[in-house]
């Protein structure tokens, strides 16, 4: 009973750790090889600095929590309005042909465009501020909401669709009953290519049309005070918070919602 679960572990770690290794053994070398050029800063001074932040040292003029915690909010409202009018366009594209006619183009051309392709579009309409990244990131995660909705709605299995005919069941009981349960799987798809796109962009948005406060800021701001450091201390939080984002709060909460559906699929 022990043998098999005892000796996976230590090579799930093992697995696990080694990436994280060999990316800093890498870093390390790139950082030996430039630093006679360039003052390209290793994993033993970044690891510095961030004691350093973490303990409470102002990152221009705030702590890095400030700068963290301004970027989540900007991130969070920006990809819950974006994924609400996502799924609102889906259903309705579900729902209404002619609907479909007149906005499935549309979202499939937003889905073309870079989310930093609309930051002169976002400054000519808000200025710099909160409102021009909070609209990137809206129109970056509804268009792979959107498009993953309505692909799971167009998929919906033959077999269900003629059994909730021969029931007799409405057009409307169809549609809420068999084609948004059938979608969901899509449209958590869609939910995680919208999230890890819109973190993507509301950092770099932030290097453009930010304002004091935000990780992204703080990158584009250390290269004029050279400190190349707090940069990289920066890079590092954003990796870090992208992935507990995806491992400890959208898988778990995909998991739920399939289970919650019951679209448990066999192992």
């Amino acid at each position: 009973m022990t043998g098999r679960g005892t000796q996976s572990w230590p090579r799930t770690v093992l697995w696990t750790a080694a990436p994280a290794v060999l990316g800093l053994l890498l870093w390390a070398a790139v950082a030996a090889v430039v630093r006679p050029r360039a003052p390209l800063p290793g994993p033993v001074e970044t690891a510095g600095r961030l004691v350093e932040l973490l303990s409470g040292q102002p990152l221009l003029d705030h702590t890095i929590f400030t700068h963290a915690v301004a970027s989540l909010a900007r991130w969070i409202v920006g990809f819950l309005i974006g994924a609400t009018v996502g799924m609102a366009v889906a259903t309705l594209i579900g729902w209404s042909r002619v609907a479909e006619r007149l906005l499935m183009p549309m979202v499939y051309v937003a889905q073309l465009i870079p989310g930093l392709a609309w930051i002169p579009i976002a400054i000519l309409l808000f200025g710099i501020g909160n409102t021009a990244t909070v609209f990137m990131i809206v129109l970056t995660a509804l268009s792979p909401v959107a498009v993953n909705m309505v692909a799971g709605l167009k998929s919906a299995s033959e077999d269900h669709l003629r059994v909730a005919r021969m029931a007799g069941a409405r057009a409307r009981d169809t549609f809420r009953h068999v084609l948004l349960p059938g979608s969901i799987p899509h449209l958590l798809s869609g939910l995680r290519v919208g999230l890890g796109n819109s973190w993507r962009v509301v950092v770099a948005a932030e290097m453009v049309v930010g304002t004091g406060t935000g990780l992204g800021y703080s990158i584009i701001q250390s290269r004029w005070t050279l400190d190349y450091s707090s940069a990289f201390v920066c890079i590092i939080l954003i990796c870090v918070v992208g992935l507990l984002i995806e491992y400890l709060g959208f898988a778990k909460l995909e998991e739920a919602t399939i289970r919650r559906w019951g679209m448990v699929q066999a192992s």
